[in-house]
C-alpha cells in the first residue's frame, strides 16, 4: 500500500518531530508500504523519506519544478515527478497513495489536510486519514473540530473520518485495518 504523508518541510523544529517521523518512515518500509510525499529533503517530509529509504522502501516524490534547487529534494527516491504547479502536485499525491498520514506541520499542511478530509466527508475519496499526533501537535486541531461539530458548523460524523494517533504501530494497524465508510 502507498501512504501519502504530508508534513513540514521546516529544518528547525525540535528533534522530537524528526525522531517519530523517521520511526514512522521505518514502520512503513519494514511493513512493506511505500511512501507518496511532497519530495522534500527537510523537515517531517524528508524524515519520513529517511525512515523509509533506511528499510529499502519504495518512495515516490512529486514536487513541483521550481523547487528542483540544490538541497530541497529528496535525491533518494524511487521514483520522481515534477509538476508545474502545487495544484498538480497535490492531485498526484491523492491519485498515487492509498491512505494518508498528515505529520506535524504548518498552513501547506493544514490545507492539504482540510482538502483531503472535505474530500473524504463529500464521499468523492474513501481513504483512511490520521493525524500524526507527535507531542500532542493535533490536539488543540481536535479541539477546533470538536467545536465545529459543537457549534454545529460540521456534522458529528465528519469527526469518525480521521484518527488522532501517536505511534507508528498504531497508525499503521488502522490503516492496514480501514473499512471503508
Amino acid at each position: 500500500m502507498n501512504i501519502c504523508v504530508y508534513g513540514a518541510s521546516s529544518a528547525k523544529l525540535e528533534a522530537v518531530y524528526y525522531e517519530k517521523t523517521e520511526e514512522l518512515g521505518r514502520a512503513m518500509g519494514k511493513r512493506g508500504h511505500g511512501l507518496v510525499f511532497g519530495g522534500g529533503a527537510t523537515g517531517m517530509m524528508g524524515a519520513a523519506a529517511r525512515g523509509v529509504a533506511e528499510e529499502n522502501g519504495y518512495i515516490i516524490g512529486i514536487a513541483p519544478r521550481f523547487f528542483d534547487q540544490p538541497g530541497v529534494l529528496f535525491e533518494n527516491c524511487t521514483e520522481f515527478i515534477f509538476t508545474e504547479t502545487m495544484r498538480e502536485r497535490k492531485k498526484l499525491l491523492e491519485e498515487k497513495s492509498d491512505a494518508t498520514v498528515v505529520a506535524p506541520g504548518g498552513i501547506g499542511t493544514y490545507e492539504e489536510f482540510f482538502e483531503i478530509l472535505t474530500l473524504k466527508s463529500l464521499n468523492r475519496i474513501d481513504r483512511p486519514i490520521v493525524l500524526y499526533n507527535i507531542n500532542g501537535y493535533y490536539d488543540k486541531m481536535k479541539a477546533l473540530l470538536e467545536h465545529t461539530v459543537e457549534e454545529k458548523f460540521m456534522e458529528p460524523s465528519v469527526m469518525s473520518l480521521i484518527a488522532f494517533l501517536n505511534k507508528p504501530d498504531e497508525i499503521l494497524d488502522y490503516i492496514e485495518h480501514y473499512k471503508n465508510h
